[in-house]
């Protein structure tokens, strides 16, 4: 259990969620272990004997998300709701405690998965593993992130930014890192066999948690070779693949597609309409931003935009479509492959962001980093003429 909690607050670090020294995990086997010590496991040590799980998780997160989080929770004192996804199938909504006890985490973490403590951090908790806490205040500063730059696009198009707003964009931005242009040395087409498939898989998608293209290691990722589609299993951590690739027949001759991603379907459908080589499946937070922005304040589908946004709509030329989980009437199975068939690129709704490569992942990964570098570049541009006009 050391190890794991050791794992997932470097995991914190490594992915610019928290800072250097920073994150306290804790797992209870026969007992209770830190990754580290601090005055305050003290406290945090009760919470296990309000709640059954196995696992905490409590950090300052790092910048941009410290000032991101602590400006949010100052205008939400009680709860932020967050529209994306990942918010919707995890978190549901983010309560705010302005108190660091055991008592009040208790209490919101008996409702929640996650709760925020201005000036003091996130707490988040497993039951099975440390892994879920990770997953968990990942799923939150990314949510965070999102409503953000959201919400300052909202404010600047109705020319309602206040000065505390202001200075907070302002001093996020500054703190933004660069994007990255350089791409990774992916393996190049023809894979020989199936021991080529599954290390090029596994490549692409440590490639993708590496370059910040995910949230915490979500998404998928796929190869097709004949007519077996080699995806990744659902829950799996992109940046851990390895033993964690299904091979799913596309006859459906295989009790390979339980375990595999819950959006194989929509990776089969595109597959059945293109003969595209792979897909590449992450949620970079530009793309994410972009495709909930829209100016159309009257819709009659408004806050179901994920599910039935009837626009054809477009960032940067590449089509916005919704879409959940699943085969249903507004799965992904039945609007993702049109538009990703007929762009090599496509962005759910308050998703994430597919892309396709011809021939190999070095395209599909190109894709996938240059539409997002685009969406943070229109953004940028869209707040500025919004800000001058």
């Amino acid at each position: 259990m050391k190890n794991l909690c050791d794992k997932y607050a470097r995991k914190l670090v490594e992915q610019g969620l928290a800072a250097p020294g920073e994150p306290l995990v804790a797992g209870l086997d026969a007992e209770l272990v830190w990754n580290r010590e601090d005055p305050r496991t003290e406290e945090l040590a009760k919470v296990f004997d309000g709640l059954s799980i196995n696992s905490l998780v409590f950090s300052k997160p790092a910048e941009p998300y410290a000032t991101i989080i602590d400006f949010l929770a100052s205008r939400y004192p009680d709860v932020i709701q967050p529209e994306d996804t990942e918010t919707r199938t995890f978190l549901h909504d983010i309560p705010v405690s302005h108190e660091f006890s055991a008592e009040a985490i208790i209490a919101n973490l008996k409702k929640r998965k996650s709760v925020i403590i201005p000036g003091e951090g996130v707490v988040s908790y497993g039951t099975v593993s440390p892994e879920q806490g990770f997953v968990f205040y990942s799923s939150t500063a990314f949510a965070c992130f999102v409503l953000f730059f959201s919400e300052y696009m909202i404010a600047a198009r109705a020319g309602d930014i206040d000065a505390e707003y202001q200075a907070a964009f302002e001093k996020v931005v500054n703190l933004l890192p660069a994007p990255r242009t350089d791409l990774p040395v992916l393996a190049n087409a023809p894979l020989n066999d199936e021991d080529d498939i599954l290390a090029a898989i596994s490549a692409a998608g440590r490639a993708t948690v590496e370059y910040g293209l995910v949230d915490s290691f979500f998404g998928n990722i796929s190869w097709r070779e004949n007519d077996i589609i080699y995806i990744s299993q659902t829950a799996s951590s992109l940046d851990e693949l390895e033993g964690c690739i299904d091979p799913c027949p596309m006859d459906g001759g295989s009790t390979h597609g339980i375990t595999a991603s819950s959006e194989l379907s929509a990776h089969e459908g595109v597959y059945r309409r293109s003969d595209v080589r792979c897909i590449l499946h992450g949620h970079p937070k530009f793309s994410v931003i972009m495709s909930m922005d829209c100016d159309k304040v009257d819709c009659e589908n408004r806050g179901q935009c994920h599910v039935k946004c009837n626009e054809a709509r477009t960032v940067e030329g590449v089509p916005i479509v919704p879409g959940e989980v699943g085969t249903g009437p507004t799965g992904l199975s039945n609007t993702l492959p049109p538009a990703l068939v007929e762009s090599g690129s496509a962005i759910v709704h308050g998703h994430g962001l597919f892309t396709s490569g011809a021939t190999d992942f070095n395209d599909a990964f190109k894709a996938l980093l240059e539409t997002e570098n685009r969406c943070r570049e229109y953004y940028f541009k869209r707040i500025k003429e919004l800000t001058l006009t």
